[in-house]
C-alpha cells in the first residue's frame, strides 16, 4: 500500500526534525553544516527550506518539539504526585533538573536563546498559565498564601528560566544545579500559608 502524499510530506519533516535534533545536539547549531544534515537525513536542501524556510527555522521547530516534550513531562511530574504542594514543588525541581541534559541545555538553553533571542511569548505565556492554574488551586486549598496568581508565575517562571540559563553556562553543571535546588526550596516555602 502506498503512503499518502500528506503522510509522505509529514515523514520528510520528521526525519529532518530528528536528523536536526541530534545534529545540534552533537555539533552545535552554528557548526552543523546543512548540507551534511540533509544528506544525513538523506533528502535534499529544497526539503529543509520547503518545510522550514532556513536553518534558523528549523531550530525554531525543534525547540517547539523539546517544549512540548518538556511540558509533557512536567505534566507527568504533576500527576504522579501525592498531593498537590508536592505536584507544583517537584514541576519546579525537574524543570531546573532538565538543564543539565544535553540536549535541552545545547538546543533550547544556549543556542536557541544566542539564535532565535528570548523565548517566544506564546511559549512564556503557556508556562504562566500553567503555573498560575496550580498556584491558584494551592491558594484555593489553602497551602499557599493569597496573591495574584498571574504575578506570582511570573515571578515564579522568571527565576526558574533565568535558573536554568545559569546551570545551562556553567563548564560544570552539578555545583549550579545543587544551589540552585537550594535556593528553590528557600524560595517556594515563602509561598507557603503560615
Amino acid at each position: 500500500m502506498s503512503r499518502s502524499r500528506a503522510e509522505m510530506i509529514e515523514a520528510t519533516r520528521a526525519k529532518l526534525l530528528a536528523t536536526a535534533r541530534q545534529a545540534f545536539q552533537r555539533a552545535g547549531y552554528a557548526a552543523t553544516s546543512m548540507d551534511d544534515l540533509t544528506a544525513s537525513a538523506g533528502l535534499t536542501r529544497g526539503a529543509l527550506y520547503h518545510h522550514f524556510g532556513d536553518k534558523k527555522g528549523l531550530l525554531a521547530a525543534v525547540v517547539e518539539q523539546i517544549d512540548d516534550e518538556v511540558d509533557q513531562r512536567l505534566n507527568a511530574v504533576s500527576a504522579q504526585a501525592a498531593a498537590p504542594w508536592d505536584a507544583f514543588r517537584g514541576r519546579c525541581q525537574a524543570y531546573l533538573r532538565m538543564a543539565t541534559e544535553p540536549e535541552i541545555r545545547r538546543i533550547v538553553l544556549q543556542d536557541a536563546r544566542a539564535v532565535l533571542g528570548p523565548t517566544s511569548d506564546a511559549a512564556q505565556q503557556q508556562c504562566v498559565a500553567s503555573l498560575a492554574g496550580l498556584l491558584q488551586d494551592l491558594m484555593t486549598a489553602r497551602i499557599v498564601d493569597n496573591a495574584d496568581p498571574q504575578a506570582l508565575a511570573r515571578l515564579v517562571n522568571g527565576s526558574l528560566t533565568d535558573s536554568a540559563f545559569w546551570i545551562a553556562d556553567a563548564p560544570d553543571d552539578a555545583p549550579r544545579l545543587e544551589h540552585a535546588l537550594q535556593a528553590l526550596d528557600l524560595l517556594l516555602r515563602g509561598l507557603l500559608r503560615r
